[in-house]
């Protein structure tokens, strides 16, 4: 089943009764892939996130999950640090270089899709399960007609906030079981346009965001009995009331991996914007394409559990769907 949404209560309770009808029959569970370190990742990515805002703002789900998973306060975004050419990067792997992609509004029409295979179409070759929830429309770039398998975007000038987000997350987690799920937050970013990056409305936004990550994060476990690594990250910072500058303010980024296997502590590593799709695609056993710019992140994971998904890929038979 493949959703196109265009927002409003009809199509939303049109699309939830499709779900509750039995999609979630269509796919049962799969067997981890060899070398895989886990069956599911859900990455979430909150726009114009800025790493120092985690903590002035009490984000108190993402200050655990800090606590108690691997993380980043030193990532770094693409230049223009804007959030379509950012989370393109974040997505296929590659720099705008390479995607093509630096403008920063929807130009499907015009423009076409993203000419660069992403990580769900990755995933797709690799016969996993794939959805994605966008909040803004300019995502429509990053749809292929294939992958992800299931999308909720809106249409036009309209704003899906993290309420909204959430509710249809968590109502999909409870009749699927996607391999790799991508979740998208807008209300930061929206927040610093309007007041300010570090405003009170800014910071009032940020723990929504931080509200909806855990929401989003107990229900995975819930859905996968714990068996799901949980990637937060962001696009792109900010400052007074907008980014794209070169500026740290900008540029900087939070990365944060939580789920079995990760490790405990800060990321000594410097990690780039694109190294996100490569480490999903790692997690769950899929080879990265070595045209990638992006490689994943491997110290954010245990040795112990690194070398044991390495073993196992190395004695496991050739499993098809894995070009590159």
């Amino acid at each position: 089943m493949r959703l196109f949404q265009q927002r409003g209560t009809a199509a939303l309770l049109g699309t939830l009764a499709v779900l509750q009808a039995g999609c979630a029959g269509n796919f049962g569970p799969v067997e981890p892939r060899p070398g895989a370190l886990a069956r599911h990742v859900v990455v979430i990515s909150i726009d114009g996130l800025r790493p120092d805002a985690i903590e002035a703002s009490g984000a108190r789900n993402l200050m655990r999950m800090m606590q108690e998973g691997a993380y980043s306060l030193q990532a770094r975004t693409i230049q223009p640090s804007r959030t379509l050419p950012s989370h393109t990067s974040m997505i296929t792997g590659v720099s705008p270089s390479v995607h093509g992609i630096t403008w920063n509004d929807e130009q499907v029409d015009a423009q076409g899709r993203v000419r660069v295979s992403t990580m769900f179409d990755m995933a797709d070759s690799a016969h996993l399960h794939t959805a994605a929830f966008f909040g803004k429309s300019k995502f429509r770039h990053l749809i292929h007609a294939d992958a992800p398998d299931e999308v909720e975007a809106p249409r036009g000038s309209e704003v899906v906030l993290a309420p909204r987000i959430t509710q249809d997350v968590l109502q999909y987690l409870r009749f699927n079981r996607p391999d790799l799920l991508f979740v998208h937050i807008p209300d930061p970013d929206i927040a610093g346009h309007s007041a300010g990056w570090m405003s009170m409305p800014y910071r009032w936004a940020v723990r929504r965001a931080d509200a909806a990550v855990e929401q989003i994060r107990r229900q995975a476990e819930r859905t996968f009995g714990g068996d799901v690594v949980v990637i937060v990250t962001a696009d792109h910072g900010g400052h007074g009331r907008d980014h794209g500058t070169t500026s740290e303010e900008d540029t900087r980024i939070p990365w944060i991996a939580w789920g079995p296997g990760v490790q405990n502590g800060a990321i000594q590593e410097r990690i780039d914007t694109f190294d996100t799709a490569a480490t999903a695609l790692w997690v769950l056993g899929v080879p990265v394409p070595a045209r990638w710019e992006g490689r994943p992140v491997a110290t954010a994971f245990q040795s112990a559990a690194v070398a044991a998904a390495a073993a196992e890929a190395e004695s496991a038979p050739a499993v098809p769907g894995t070009a590159q």
